[in-house]
């Protein structure tokens, strides 16, 4: 069904699994999509991919930015701000996780690849594109995080918890590894931090737009616990270094216990969101895909984690990312880096 307001709609992650999944619903309604893909064949792919879905020529554009690679992210960046076009809402939607890994996977920054893509470029696309999003009458703001930020529930109490501590791994700058200064790596609790940074840098957001008389609607989400099945897909890693252990698992989680939400479904919620499905609250709100019974669950407004409520963590996060940002895109200016 056609949407009676068609969107200017900037999304990551919007070339596989859940994303591609709410591209191509958008597609459908009319919206106008820009999906940034780390190569420029991974673009021409998805735009292929997006043009079927759709009779009339897909409004559907791509462009190649790689979220492991700050520098790629601001040239992007400013691709579109030279543009100056507005852009009614903003997905945050790619991620990565590396569990699997016994050691940390550095950037061409020096920062560890799953807090890189999950925040830092996110951030920096955040920092880079909010003019362009304020420009529109209904600005809004989507970020996916997960359940597995809060140790309370089921995901987050498997593992070590997540939790930023004092933030004592971003204030040096030469290699980012744990975000809580831990010297250790640990990739699980590497993702679910990132899943917290989410949290924190949408409400530090919220709250500092409404400081200024500009409040939007910041909504993060959870799809719930999302496996599918073939070989590439979000938890390619997992499956290279342990295709055993990840089978069981998918096996037992998606097949006996039907405790996972499909690719679909996920896909489709995030459309809604996307598409004004939720109701029109401005300010920062958490919405999550929360398992009921087996094969069953709820899409609510729920509570975050005690420390995603943090406010002063938040503000510190924000402020120590844009540190390193601002550090790392100099330090690369001065060696000429392409």
């Amino acid at each position: 069904m056609q949407s009676e307001t068609p969107q200017r709609i900037l999304i990551t992650g919007g070339s596989s699994g859940i994303g591609l999944e709410a591209s191509k619903r958008l597609i459908q309604k009319g919206h106008q999509l820009t999906l940034l893909c780390r190569t420029e064949e991974r673009c021409l792919e998805t735009m292929k991919t997006l043009s079927a879905e759709r009779a009339e020529r897909a409004l559907a554009e791509g462009l190649t930015i790689n979220l492991q690679d700050l520098q790629s992210v601001e040239t992007g960046c400013g691709t579109l701000l030279q543009k100056n076009e507005p852009i009614d809402t903003i997905i945050l939607n790619a991620g990565i996780q590396n569990v699997g890994l016994k050691k940390p996977q550095f950037t061409k920054q020096a920062i560890e690849e799953t807090f890189c893509v999950n925040h830092l470029a996110h951030q920096h696309i955040v920092m880079r594109l909010l003019p362009l999003l304020l420009k529109s009458k209904k600005p809004r703001l989507v970020i996916t995080s997960s359940e597995v930020h809060n140790p309370m529930s089921g995901g987050g109490r498997v593992g070590k918890p997540a939790t930023l501590g004092t933030l004592d791994g971003l204030r040096h700058h030469k290699h980012v590894a744990m975000i809580n200064g831990q010297t250790i790596f640990d990739a699980d609790k590497a993702y679910k931090d990132s899943k917290l940074c989410n949290i924190l840098m949408a409400r530090y957001l919220a709250s500092k737009l409404k400081q200024k008389g500009q409040e939007i609607q910041v909504i993060t989400w959870s799809p719930g616990l999302v496996i599918p099945k073939g070989s590439g897909g979000f938890f390619r890693t997992s499956r290279q270094h342990n295709p055993i252990g990840l089978a069981l698992f998918s096996f037992v989680a998606r097949d006996l216990l039907r405790l996972t939400e499909t690719v679909e479904k996920a896909g489709a919620l995030l459309a809604d969101l996307t598409d004004g499905g939720n109701d029109e609250q401005n300010g920062f709100q958490y919405i999550s895909n929360q398992l009921i019974s087996p094969g069953r669950h709820i899409f609510k407004k729920t509570e975050t984690s005690q420390e995603g409520e943090n406010e002063k963590l938040g503000e510190e996060l924000w402020t120590l990312s844009k540190d390193l940002i601002e550090h790392k895109l100099l330090e690369c200016h001065s060696i000429e880096c392409n």
